[in-house]
């Protein structure tokens, strides 16, 4: 029967049970002869790069066995042997070894069958993540014990599929949280994947991009490196690096699997890339090389954490070809760290694999003409075997081994009857015990290891609780990489936490050295907001502009928010500002001028005041009632000051004197003009009458002016009690301002107010047109309708005027109606009867105002001023003789 081809390392003789193990001594196999039809194994490639890491952790496993074979504490009634076998990194390896522990035969048509040698326990292994799913899925159909060391797929952790399978690595599932954390940190929100084409490659990414997308980031692309290489597949990775935006690149792969894509990196000079590692390959000396410094320097990832392990670097010493010539592992080591050829071996002498960019492989085939002597000293060589700097999964390789032993101490300390198992709580025993007993003492496995760190498994036979190292590649002093520990990252069943210890150390292999920036658009500023782009990532958006009263005060933001009604948008519209205020204000020029206006046509209405109480005993002040003149200008005293009422800022006090202070003084001035015209009126009628007698007593001029006063008064009563003015912020008018002004309140009421004075000034004006044509030597009648003209045409102006203003416009727009009728009133009125008083006294005498005649003259008409004197003096009693 034909034999699997394995190379490795076996000691069975004389122990109580083996534990297997699957180390990637080698890269790959060679190639079988197809035109072969038999079955035939494959061989692994000699010619291939010889992987001293991998020949470390092997060396690790058996010194390991060694250590607690000399123990007393655990087993000691037992020993332990191994079974190692090379992996050569491939599948088809793996299976094999995988049936070889099983069956204990090597033949490639297996017969399942139990082992005729010692009993296998479990196996270490067996490398990367795709060789121990491929190695699973054979021994978890026995629930053979698998403990893992270096395999970090997440799918490993579902023991429907993979059931006897547990590591002492953590798994990636926990790393791709790590790196979305440290994404997070340095505010990258574009990032590209590259993953090996494999299991851990795929797996990897495939958890890396749900945690992202979860913490709303972005994947720009995510291309796969060929597990066998082509040129087209390569080149696709490579172009999608060089023309994406995105700056920092996860890279999901093994350090065998990422060498050609580095090197392609190196063709085409691609730079100014952060890359963030995973495990496999952070600290691999294949890829941290001087030489790929500039394409990869800076690198920063996640490492299984460094440990020392006493006495390992004594046992990888004492290694030497002459211990075992059929050694061919220790031959073909020595061979390729001394570069030479050891005597009377048929191990091909390894020369360093290429692959250049066409694809196409450079392989050497010879033996090297210098022969090693056996007297080469290991001390002189600088290799990945004797560098025991960074033990991490040398450590995991460790710590497998003590799992397995715990979990075998566990089973042998069982007291039958107090046993886990049924029926009648039994134990298990060595060597009779199944492969599913001590996976179920595995499940529970608890120790503390030699540096004082606990282990411990949860269900999904994952660690419980651990951590990382955060590393950063960074030159030495002596121009090699160094992996230097900028933080930590350290989990527990719900407790993630990202730590920095040297932040600042952090080298960033941009072109300024500083941090590199990877985003698709830039964060929004304040007063814009995300507008995302139909069918792209949300990482890709426009900032689109704050509208009007909206604001966004922070970066980023998805929405705009409304400002509240006192608050407007900054012209950055990334702040929200209390609105502008605006009123008539005094200081203001608008202000203060209709301010003068008011006190100066106070001032001189007092003045004219004045003038009359001194003048009050002439004919021209006593003509046509005095006391109605002195109310009359009372009441103009009255309405031009109330204006100042609208000036300033609005209080619930000045809305509620402004407008019924202004209707009670137009009143009073309107029912003394009132009573003016009616008694030029009835002076008119005199003219005209032939027959008629009309009297009228001058009491009844001073009840109308008290009826309209005491109309008016009411109507403002009821306004004010039942539905009264108040301040109020007009907010609709102007979006950036408040116009503060007074709500009027019901609009019946001011329009019944002020309809009242409409009508007194519809009547004064009705009755003085009438009387416009008597003779007057000073024409009252005419004066008072001009002065009524001059108010009409004032108010009628001022309704479109006031409507089509806004703010403070508008209430000066009204101060300026008031004024002007006011002004117009007291110019009419007054300013002719002042003249005369004044600049010429000569005409204030009873001739001259009263104009009086004998009364059989019947050619001479009465005058307005001779009927008012006449009035004044005999009670109203005029008479025409016929």
């Amino acid at each position: 029967m034909g034999k699997f081809d394995l190379n490795g390392y076996v000691e069975a003789k004389n122990h109580s049970v083996v534990i297997g193990g699957l180390f990637p001594i080698h890269s790959r196999t060679i190639p079988v002869n197809e035109s072969v039809l038999e079955p035939v194994s494959a061989k692994c490639d000699f010619l291939f790069r010889f992987n001293f890491r991998g020949f470390r952790w092997m060396k690790t496993m058996i010194h390991t066995i060694k250590e607690i074979n000399e123990r007393k504490d655990i087993l000691p009634n037992h020993t332990l042997g191994y079974q190692i076998f090379d992996s050569c990194f491939t599948i088809s390896k793996v299976m094999e070894s995988s049936l070889v522990f099983l069956t204990g035969q090597e033949e490639n048509k297996p017969n399942l069958r139990n082992s005729t040698g010692a009993y296998l326990a479990g196996i270490v292994g067996s490398g990367g993540s795709a060789l121990s799913i491929a190695a699973s899925k054979v021994l978890g159909l026995y629930y053979m014990p698998q403990m893992g060391y270096a395999s970090t797929c997440s799918v490993l952790s579902d023991k429907y599929q993979f059931p006897s399978y547990f590591r002492t690595t953590a798994s990636d599932t926990k790393q791709s949280q790590a790196m979305v954390k440290l994404i997070q940190h340095f505010g990258w929100v574009w990032v590209g994947t590259i993953a090996a084409d494999d299991d851990y490659g795929k797996y990897g990414v495939k958890v890396f991009k749900e945690k992202l997308e979860n913490a709303n980031l972005c994947i720009a692309f995510s291309e796969i490196i060929p597990k066998v290489y082509s040129n087209e597949k390569m080149q696709k990775a490579v172009n999608a690096v060089k023309s994406s935006t995105a700056k920092v690149i996860v890279l999901f792969a093994s350090d065998l699997d990422l060498s050609p894509f580095v090197m392609e990196m190196v063709y085409h000079n691609i730079t100014d890339r952060t890359w963030i590692a995973s495990e496999a390959w952070i600290t691999s000396a294949l890829i941290a090389k001087p030489e790929y410094f500039p394409y990869f320097g800076g690198s920063i990832g996640f490492a299984i954490p460094r440990h020392d392990i006493p006495g390992l670097k004594e046992f990888l010493y004492d290694v030497h070809p002459s211990k075992d010539p059929n050694d061919v592992l220790t031959i073909e080591f020595w061979q390729t760290a001394f570069n030479c050829t050891w005597p009377n071996s048929s191990v091909p002498y390894n020369i360093d694999h290429r692959v250049n960019m066409t694809g196409k492989e450079d392989r050497l085939s010879a033996m090297s003409d210098q022969m090693c002597t056996g007297e080469e000293k290991l001390e002189d060589l600088n290799n990945t075997y004797l560098d025991v700097s960074q033990l991490r999964i040398t450590n995991n390789v460790r710590q497998a081994v003590y799992a397995l032993v715990h979990a075998l101490d566990h089973l042998t300390r069982c007291e039958e009857g107090e046993g886990p198992f049924l029926p009648a709580h039994s134990c298990a025993y060595i060597p009779t015990f199944e492969p599913w007993q001590l996976s179920f003492y595995l499940k529970t496995v608890k120790f503390t290891t030699h540096d004082g760190e606990k282990m411990e498994l949860d269900e999904n036979g994952d660690l419980k609780q651990g951590y990382y190292d955060l590393l950063n590649w960074q030159l030495d002093d002596n121009g090699e990489i160094a992996f230097v520990k900028v933080g930590e990252y350290k989990f527990r069943a719900s407790k993630f936490e990202l730590i920095f210890t040297k932040k600042s150390a952090i080298f960033w292999n941009t072109e300024s050295s500083r941090l590199p920036h990877s985003v698709c658009t830039d964060v929004c500023p304040p007063g814009t907001r995300k507008g995302l782009r139909q069918g792209e990532p949300v990482c890709c958006f426009d900032c689109i502009p704050c509208a009007d009263g909206y604001v966004s005060e922070k970066p980023g933001q998805r929405e705009c928010t409304q400002c509240t009604e006192d608050y407007w948008s900054n012209a950055q519209k990334s702040k929200c500002v209390l609105k502008e205020v605006e009123f008539l204000a005094l200081d203001e020029a608008l202000g203060f001028t209709l301010v003068i206006l008011s006190i100066f046509g106070a001032l001189v209405v007092l003045a004219v005041m004045v003038v009359y109480v001194l003048y009050r005993h002439t004919p021209l002040v006593k003509a046509n009632d005095r006391e109605l003149s002195f109310l009359l200008q009372l009441s103009l005293i009255i309405t031009v000051l109330s204006s100042m009422l609208f000036i300033g800022k609005p209080h619930n006090w000045s809305c509620l004197a402004r407008q019924v202070t202004l209707a009670l003084g137009f009143s009073l001035c309107l029912s003394c003009i009132l009573g003016k015209t009616i008694s030029l009126f009835f002076a008119y009628r005199i003219s005209k009458s032939k027959t008629t007698l009309i009297s009228m007593h001058p009491l009844c001029r001073k009840l109308i002016v008290l009826i309209s006063v005491l109309v008016q008064t009411g109507i403002s009563t009821a306004y004010l009690v039942l539905e009264p003015p108040r301040i109020y912020k007009n907010i609709e008018s102007q979006n950036v301002k408040i116009i503060l002004e007074c709500d009027e309140g019901s609009i019946e009421f001011l329009c019944i107010m002020f309809g009242l004075d409409v009508f007194l000034a519809f009547l004064c004006f009705l009755t003085t047109f009438v009387a416009r044509q008597l003779p007057d030597n000073y024409y009252e009648g005419k004066c008072i309708t001009f002065g009524m003209l001059v108010f009409f045409i004032v108010w009628i102006s001022f309704v479109p005027a006031y409507l089509s203003t806004k703010g403070k416009f508008k209430v000066a727009v009204e101060i300026f109606a008031i004024l002007a009728s006011s002004y117009g009133l007291l110019g009419c009125i007054f300013a002719p009867k002042c003249f005369i008083i004044l600049l010429r006294p000569k005409r204030n005498t009873d001739e001259t105002v009263g104009g009086r005649v004998p009364t059989i003259d019947k050619s001479i008409q009465l005058t307005s001023a001779s009927v008012s004197s006449e009035l004044n003096n005999t009670m109203v009693s005029t008479v025409l003789d016929d």
